[in-house]
């Protein structure tokens, strides 16, 4: 809730609020006029963005350097070491064979001194043009499934190939997102959109009913999140 209050005083008093994923843009809309904002986004299907009335904001892009091997977490986890909040930074994406993130321009003179190692190899940060992803698009894998029902239960389960009944374990260890936030009701009825998360496993986007069997399950669509 902090975050939300954060950044509608943000909103308010400078015209922008700073990078927000789904759950939170969501909570946010909720106090806001529809013809009140605009969206930005970084590139196309962009997962964190930024609602804004006046554009008095700077993003910046950077590429990463580096001769060893390092993955998103590990990227993450070392902004996250910096102390750099959630919100201001953007997307972390992987585009032909380099790793590139976004993040505000207030944090760039400490970024650039003090990120230069991720995951114990050495890296530089290279500023390069935003439209240097302008025809990134994200990777999925879509996958088919048979459902009793679109409760998130029914879908976890059929993922994971467990018993319904498993899934409450799931959820007990914390490790489903909804919406990026921790799933605490098996009962939830997914929609066309949502997003979740399983830990270990990936993320999901639900893509809806595409059709029914002769037995009367449901066939669905979920988009796992590739890049």
């Amino acid at each position: 809730m902090y975050l939300i209050q954060k950044n509608l005083t943000r909103f308010s008093q400078q015209g922008a609020t700073y990078f927000l994923k789904p759950g939170d843009i969501l909570r946010l809309q909720y106090h806001l006029k529809k013809n009140e904002y605009e969206v930005y986004s970084p590139y196309p299907d962009a997962e964190k963005k930024i609602l804004y009335r006046k554009k008095n904001f700077d993003v910046i892009l950077y590429k990463i350097h580096t001769k060893g091997e390092i993955r998103h977490q590990d990227i993450l986890g070392t902004l996250y070491s910096l102390s750099i909040a959630d919100d201001l930074f953007g997307d972390i994406v992987f585009y032909e064979g380099n790793w590139y993130f976004f993040v505000l321009s207030l944090v760039q003179n400490y970024l650039e001194s003090n990120c230069l190692k991720v995951r114990g190899c050495e890296v530089s940060l290279e500023q390069v043009s935003l439209d240097t992803l302008e025809d990134y698009h994200r990777s999925y894998e879509e996958i088919s499934l048979m459902v009793s029902s679109c409760r998130i239960d029914s879908i976890l389960s059929s993922i994971l190939h467990v018993s319904r009944g498993m899934i409450d374990g799931y959820l007990k260890r914390k490790e489903v997102l909804l919406q990026d936030e921790v799933l605490t009701s098996p009962s939830k009825i997914l929609k066309e959109g949502d997003t979740f998360s399983i830990r270990r496993i990936g993320k999901f986007s639900f893509a809806g009913v595409t059709g029914k069997t002769k037995g009367g399950r449901l066939v669905v669509k979920v988009c796992k999140y590739l890049s």
